[in-house]
């Protein structure tokens, strides 16, 4: 299991979660930061520094933002 950052952090730029990260498993992407969900501990810690509400544990995603964890699944297969 792990953290995703959903649609409120699209066109974002703050990135403070990146900063908190224990394991480095949140980059950068074009339109939004992604969470490695290969990589990421559940610690709660991005969770609880964004400034725009976006991140969910994945047992926790709407239906709606299931797309959220196949873009970061994309995202780091694409590296």
């Amino acid at each position: 299991m792990s953290y995703v950052i959903t649609a409120p952090c699209e066109g974002e730029k703050f990135g403070e979660c990146v900063d908190v990260c224990p394991v480095d498993c949140i980059e950068e992407g074009e339109k939004m930061f992604y969470i490695d969900p290969d990589i990421c501990i559940d610690c709660g810690a991005c969770q609880a520094v964004c400034p725009v509400e976006a991140i969910y544990h994945e047992e926790e995603l709407l239906p709606e933002d299931q797309v959220y964890l196949e873009k970061a699944k994309e995202f780091f297969a694409s590296r």
